[in-house]
């Protein structure tokens, strides 16, 4: 009876495998152990990063120190505000619907998520994007299949510290996180389709639902990625003049795909399920519907799904039309004068070298490609948005990043290449590059010396541009900020913060804040603890979210002629009014208040905070207000407005 042994070689008895000599059985030692030392071999370069993964790492925890440093100094712009009112009131309630007016759902789960652990504070809110947005360097090593070291490290340091993208990474908004998701998604899907890797196919199908939850633009970025697709396989068969090269490329695709449906269902349920955890609904106060109540969970993954759509088409496009709509030009224009103050350096580096990845010999479709979808959102995202504003130019400065930093490695391989030749091979001293010749070769070297002036000129004019808007991300907002947009707050809100935190109680039948004036009133029975809200809640932004985040009760009064400084119902602590209403309440409300202006807009938007002398200093038992915040915080079941006869003021927010 005969055996194949380990080695493959046939034995024509059962007892000749077990007579070995010892050279046989170190030959067998050595054979069984290599498949061992590799893959601990492979295992150790997995764990210790080469240079470039090294690099880039160290760039995004730079980028990381300078989205955390003084991430709380600035006062809350007015849709921060309302994301952080209503996560504040998410948390409280434990209710939540997606509702496409507010935003995508993504910022308000990570929100409360982090407000129950870490506490409130514009910090901890605007940490979730902070953190986002320093991953954003890390995305450059899904693309170093097609990027060489030089270009991957440089597209990482471009996203980590353009001041336009390092501005929005400190801002309660999903631009930058959309950002991030988005190229995340091209980067998994080239990677899945360079490598045939399934893994990363899988990864594409759980990212893109994560794009669609930080903001609803993700229909822009749909939009462009279609089209600079489009341009890439036109721009082929022009290149070839074959007309037959679209539908060899259809057919190469159909090829890839075939034979492909198990990971495609297991992609699209991968997708699915994400979709289905950040968009269904949590039950609670005027949420019927939870994806954690097993009775109605059917009912959660149609509302996260097909109910989700329907109310994003509803609001954003059906119910848009046609007084939400504006004029295109000047939306456009608008943006190209801020790309060319805020980014200057990646639009031109990477308007250029899309435009060499399009006419060179040698083509690189992932520049030309990511190059148009750049261009294109310039156009697309002004046209979509409701506002003219500077978050929008995130989507265009985050894509054409890719094709800048491999126009600027360009730029500076030519500029040392040219160096070189002007020195030659043999002649090595120190003034041959610059010139210091006569003759012929001394012209050839000065012409060359002077290229690279120019390179260094415009490397310095890169900095110098880059430095000067960097100097806005820190820097306190007026309505000369170009980065800033004309609902941040100009003045410091911490003084009306410390403010109302010390009036704070634990006693939700008193009244810690009025708003007096008809801009400001909200009438009895209105909700505002959840979107949309009404022009008159929303004229009190970003008040709001300091009195939420305080735990404080207020409520407002139409007009001037109710509120009383003494008496049976003497006026809270904290008095909020519009300026025209300021010489009527300082003789009503008497010495024991202090007014102070606060500009709540880059310009013509300013409110008059009374305060009671007694309640500025110290919060309730005498302590630091911020340490009375903390503990007079308090949940509340709803935000429903209340009535309060004693004074004949309705509506607490």
């Amino acid at each position: 009876m005969s055996r194949e042994s380990d080695d493959g070689s046939v034995s024509p008895h059962r007892g000749d495998a077990r007579k070995r000599t010892p050279q046989r059985r170190s030959a067998e030692s050595t054979h069984r152990s290599r498949p061992l030392g590799e893959a601990s071999a492979r295992l150790g370069r997995a764990l210790v990063p080469d240079r470039v993964t090294a690099a880039v790492l160290a760039i995004a925890l730079a980028g990381a120190g300078l989205r955390l440093f003084g991430l709380g100094s600035r006062p809350f712009h007015w849709d921060e505000a309302r994301v952080g009112y209503w996560a504040l009131r998410y948390l409280d309630t434990g209710a939540f619907q997606y509702r496409p007016v507010a935003g995508g759902p993504l910022l308000y789960l990570l929100d409360r998520a982090l407000f129950s652990l870490l506490g409130v504070s514009e910090f901890i809110a605007r940490l979730p994007v902070a953190l986002l947005g320093a991953a954003l360097p890390l995305v450059s090593l899904l693309f170093r299949d097609r990027l060489d070291d030089a270009e991957t490290v440089l597209f990482a340091a471009a996203l980590a510290v353009q001041p336009l993208v390092l501005y929005y990474s400190r801002f309660l908004r999903g631009d930058v996180p959309l950002a991030l998701f988005g190229l995340a998604f091209v980067g998994f899907a080239l990677r899945s389709w360079d490598r045939r890797s399934r893994r990363d196919a899988y990864a594409a199908a759980v990212v893109l639902p994560l794009a669609a939850s930080a903001s609803g633009f993700v229909v822009g970025y749909l939009v462009c990625w279609l089209a600079a697709w489009v341009l890439v396989i036109e721009q082929r068969r022009v290149a070839a003049g074959d007309t037959a090269a679209v539908r060899r490329t259809a057919a190469s695709l159909r090829d890839r795909l075939s034979g492909q449906a198990t990971p495609a269902a297991r992609a699209g349920l991968l997708a699915t399920a994400a979709t289905v955890f950040l968009f269904a609904p949590r039950s609670g106060p005027g949420v019927d519907v939870g994806l954690y109540d097993p009775t109605k969970l059917y009912l959660a993954i149609y509302e996260g799904t097909v109910g989700a759509l329907g109310r994003f088409i509803g609001v954003r496009v059906v119910d848009r039309f046609p007084d939400g709509t504006h004029a295109i030009l000047p939306y456009v224009s608008d943006a190209a004068s801020l790309l060319l103050a805020l980014a200057a350096p990646v639009v031109v580096f990477g308007v250029a070298a899309t435009l060499r990845a399009r006419y060179a010999a040698k083509r690189r479709p992932l520049v030309e490609g990511v190059g148009y979808w750049g261009l294109l959102a310039a156009a697309v995202f002004p046209t979509i948005a409701e506002v003219s504003a500077p978050w929008t130019l995130v989507h265009v400065v985050a894509p054409l990043s890719l094709p800048a930093a491999v126009g600027l490695v360009a730029l500076l391989r030519w500029g040392a290449t040219t160096a070189g030749d002007a020195t030659g091979p043999n002649d090595a001293r120190p003034g041959a590059a610059l010139g210091a010749e006569s003759g012929g070769a001394g012209v050839r070297a000065t012409i060359d010396a002077g290229t690279v002036v120019a390179v260094v000129l415009v490397i310095l004019a890169i900095a110098a541009q880059g430095g000067a808007v960097a100097a806005g991300v820190y820097a306190p907002a007026d309505r000369d900020t170009e980065l800033a947009q004309f609902a941040q707050p100009s003045d410091d809100l911490e003084p009306f913060a410390a403010a109302v935190r010390a009036a704070a109680d634990v006693d939700s039948e008193t009244v810690e804040v009025l708003y007096v004036g008809s801009t400001y009133h909200v009438p009895e029975g209105r909700d505002t603890g959840s979107p949309p809200s009404s022009d008159a809640w929303g004229n009190r932004l970003p008040l709001p979210w300091y009195v939420e985040a305080a735990g404080a009760d207020a409520t407002s009064a139409e007009n001037v002629s109710v509120v009383e400084a003494a008496g049976d119902a003497p006026a809270p602590p904290v008095v909020v009014s519009e300026p025209r209403h300021r010489d009527a309440l300082v003789t009503r409300l008497g010495p024991e208040y202090r007014a102070a202006t606060y500009r709540l807009g880059l310009w013509n938007r300013e409110v008059v905070v009374f305060t009671r002398s007694a309640g500025v200093a110290t919060g309730a038992s005498g302590t630091d207000p911020a340490v009375d915040a903390l503990a007079s915080r308090r949940p509340r079941p709803s935000a429903v407005t209340q009535s309060i006869t004693a004074r004949q003021v309705t509506s607490p927010v």
